[in-house]
């Protein structure tokens, strides 16, 4: 169906179409967004997956062990070296136990220990060598396993990513702690201005340092602490600027009502076996802020709609994103976060499920003709405790006599006046990658980045301004490193196998 648009004010993003412009939605979709970002990057997607430290994926890349029965990798000889284990690191680690290669019959493994005051003792004033004592998970009968890593005979995908693509081997979480901490990070730069609805131990002098569920979500079981946010995140910014955008998360369509709340009762069963629920709601930091919220999980009123504002206020399931991306309409800026099964988290998940949701979603969106101007960004929520020999730099003190313990007992340095509490950051080291058709080819970045990073990338893109109230986006350091927006472009499409990853 055709739409006849005569002299159009844009008001939101402050131009005017003049003229007569036949146009469908999702052209004039597309012409909104095209005309807001400020490099060739039209479409940025964050995949957003869980609990990964550096060491533990891409410690020894890139070189392989490569035994028989293993997917192989083969680096190309002009591969960049990575800050990762040496051989007094793998041989003589400062740690009760040295890291040891897990192979893809591991892929399996139990959780570690991943809270704020159990990592910062991990670091042990910097020596990075108390992570068997602090962060090994309740669950594990092997306590040297937290030490451990995988190669690219079973993180396969991801080492050929970083072999077409950019990688980065100095970003790091912004706080330490948990997966609520990370997200929150990741989409307003702050986890300052929590207020929980129950009291729990997930929320300390009005900062979210553990995984409270979100207030504004029917999908919080009732038994499980709660908390909402305040203040301002990057829906809040894209909205004032007439950008399209969402967060599309497996499971978040319910699959019944219960007297009238949304139950989304979804699963999937992991390599293993196991059945695990698709939807986990403290995975999405946009329902801890009423403004962002979805509580019912409303879907869009139509394909159109996706992206803009109506009932489903940008909180969407991840087949949402789909039918947008295939028809041309996908927003500007996506947030994308796997069923649990495929999320990557060990203990429910692994790395050869999140293997098939990383290579399935890339393959599918260098397919589509929006592919010529698009960003996918790899990150993660936190480390999961898994060891990382790196420290990152402090940029944030505090003095939590109950929750800090990074250089003294209750200390993280010493809090500066006016600063908000229990924020000690930087935290471990994190992969990330990008990959687009800008990403710079076989790069390592070495500048220091976090997972705000990725929030000041946007919102530069984007023209939005900056979060304020202290937000991490001001201290961020750039992802333009990773970037080649000349005329010269990585022309390379690469398509994976989502199970060998080659």
């Amino acid at each position: 169906m055709k739409f006849l648009f005569k002299g159009i004010a844009v008001l939101a993003l402050g131009v005017v179409l003049l003229g007569t412009i036949s146009a469908s939605a999702a052209t004039v979709n597309r012409q909104l967004n095209s005309r807001t970002s400020t490099n060739p990057i039209k479409h940025l997607v964050v995949i957003f997956d869980e609990n990964v430290s550096f060491d533990h994926y891409f410690g020894t890349y890139p070189q392989a062990q490569n035994p028989p029965g293993e997917p192989h990798f083969n680096a190309s000889p002009n591969t960049p070296s990575v800050n990762g284990l040496n051989t007094a690191l793998l041989t003589a680690n400062p740690n009760s136990a040295n890291p040891t290669r897990l192979d893809r019959s591991q892929a399996l493994t139990c959780d570690q220990d991943h809270n704020y005051l159990d990592e910062q003792k991990a670091f042990d004033h910097g020596l990075m060598d108390r992570f068997v004592q602090s962060v090994s998970g309740g669950s594990c009968t092997d306590k040297s396993i937290v030490m451990d890593y995988y190669d690219g005979n079973t993180v396969t995908a991801l080492w050929n990513y970083a072999q077409h693509f950019a990688m980065s081997d100095n970003s790091y979480d912004t706080v330490f702690g948990p997966s609520t901490p990370g997200a929150l990070s990741l989409v307003s730069g702050q986890t300052h201005g929590a207020t929980p609805a129950t009291i729990p131990n997930d929320v300390s002098n009005g900062t979210m340092i553990g995984d409270a569920r979100p207030l504004y979500d029917d999908c919080t079981p009732a038994s499980s602490p709660t908390a909402a946010m305040s203040g301002t995140n990057v829906g809040n910014l894209l909205n004032a600027k007439g950008v399209t955008w969402g967060w599309f998360q497996g499971g978040f369509k319910p699959t019944s009502t219960a007297n009238g709340p949304a139950v989304c009762g979804s699963t999937h069963k992991n390599i293993g076996g196991a059945t695990v629920t698709d939807y986990i709601p403290h995975h999405e930091p946009f329902q801890y802020y009423q403004s962002t919220s979805n509580p019912h999980h409303l879907p869009p009123t139509s394909i159109a709609m996706i992206g803009k504002t109506d009932q489903a206020n940008h909180q969407y399931d991840l087949s949402n994103f789909w039918d947008a991306a295939t028809r041309g309409d996908m927003p500007a800026v996506n947030f994308l976060k796997a069923s649990g099964y495929q999320d990557g988290h060990a203990g429910y998940s692994d790395p050869l499920d999140e293997q098939h949701f990383l290579v399935d979603t890339i393959n599918r969106l260098q397919k589509l003709p929006t592919w010529s101007s698009t960003a996918v960004i790899i990150a993660y929520d936190d480390s999961d405790g898994w060891y990382d020999h790196v420290m990152g730099p402090i940029v944030s003190q505090s003095n939590d006599p109950a929750y800090d313990a990074l250089s003294d007992p209750g200390q993280c340095g010493i809090l500066k006046a006016g600063a908000y509490p229990d924020r000690c950051g930087y935290g471990p080291r994190l992969p990330l990658l990008v990959i687009s058709p800008f990403a710079k080819e076989n790069f390592v970045d070495h500048s220091i980045t976090d997972q705000t990073s990725i929030l000041r990338f946007i919102e530069d893109n984007w023209s939005l301004g900056r979060i304020g109230n202290q937000s991490f986006d001001a201290l961020a350091g750039s992802l333009g490193n990773m970037f080649d927006f000349s005329n010269h472009r990585n022309s390379a499409r690469l398509f994976l196998d989502p199970s060998t990853g080659n």
